[in-house]
């Protein structure tokens, strides 16, 4: 008798596993608003906006992991960039590779982009930079690993399904961002438009474009501590970012704390006014480790909505190095925070 309950619990154990994933994955493939998403946004600059191509005192390399809901097996994205600067034509440009997974390997996004900004001196303090990117979105499905309900029973997944997809399982389509930055010592705004080419990726023959979507952001240096003519080794900066595509808005503050080497943060996702319902659902804390040239950065998001006890949260790292080249070349940095 208790085998037989242990069984049963074990079963049920499975196919709530089982319903989970699906549920996940079908999301994955019918939402229309789906697009990757990293809490460090300041650390994945050329992703956050093209206008940062180029945008930092050196050549810049930076590599990303990100796990969210590692429990249900969420979504795992991975990205690098390398970005420099071209001090005779006041431009910079930028390559990015992306890749989401959601679940196990049921659905694929892969990004490619191509970045190019300018560089253009309002006053001796203040500069704006336009930014252009063109991109290539190519997204995959193993219909072989999805679980439809008709396969789940008491014991667990049955035989193969019997559902008649009748789609592909793999498309791409081109793409296209726009944005500008302004600037100064101890302040930034900017702003993205994305999906300017509306890339559709159905796998089964829809219309499914992704809807243009929209990012402000910025932020302010409250604290800039640094001996004269020395490097500054201390800062304070408070950061947001504001997305919206159609009816679905979030929003994303936070504070910076740096010492050299070290970088704190703390974040929270979901001002109740600009953040949809059910979306705002997290605190972040980051860790971060700055040298000469290279710079490492981990944070973990706290899940605060209803899926708390079932998700784990999300994990998040970042790596950056900085090179210079034979000659200076003037600063044309944009003061963001590092992570």
């Amino acid at each position: 008798m208790m085998e037989l309950l242990k069984r049963n619990i074990e079963s049920r154990s499975y196919t709530l596993k089982a319903l989970t994933l699906c549920v996940l994955c079908m999301y994955g493939l019918l939402a229309n608003a789906q697009d990757f998403h990293f809490t460090q946004f300041a650390a994945n600059k050329l992703y956050l906006s093209p206008s940062f191509a180029g945008a930092t005192a050196q050549n810049r390399f930076i590599a990303g992991y990100r796990n969210q809901w590692p429990a249900v097996n969420g979504y795992t994205s991975y990205v690098a960039s390398f970005d420099h600067y071209f001090s005779r034509f006041n431009s910079g440009i930028g390559f990015l590779v992306m890749r989401d997974v959601a679940g196990d390997g049921q659905m694929g996004i892969t990004n490619f982009a191509l970045s190019y900004s300018y560089d253009l001196a309002l006053t001796p303090e203040v500069h704006v930079r336009p930014g252009l990117s063109f991109s290539y979105r190519q997204g995959s499905v193993d219909f072989s690993k999805l679980v439809f309900s008709s396969q789940i029973s008491s014991t667990g997944i049955s035989a193969p399904t019997t559902e008649g997809l009748g789609g592909k399982d793999q498309g791409g389509a081109p793409d296209a961002a726009v944005s500008t930055i302004a600037y100064a010592r101890d302040w930034w705004l900017g702003a993205t438009v994305d999906h300017l080419m509306r890339p559709n990726l159905s796998f089964v023959g829809n219309n499914d474009a992704l809807p243009l979507k929209t990012a402000v952001f910025g932020g302010l240096t409250i604290i800039r501590k640094g001996r004269l003519l020395k490097p500054v080794d201390e800062t304070l900066s408070v950061a947001f970012l504001f997305q919206q595509m159609q009816r679905n808005m979030q929003t994303d503050i936070g504070l910076y704390w740096a010492k050299i080497p070290l970088t704190f943060g703390l974040w929270y996702r979901g001002i109740p006014w600009f953040n949809t319902k059910g979306a705002g659902d997290m605190f972040a804390l980051l860790l971060g480790l700055k040298m000469a040239h290279l710079g490492i950065a981990y944070s973990y998001d706290f899940t605060v909505s209803g899926l708390v006890n079932r998700v784990a949260g999300a994990h998040e790292v970042t790596l950056s190095y900085e090179f210079s080249r034979a000659h200076k070349k003037k600063l044309t940095a944009v003061p963001c925070p590092e992570f």
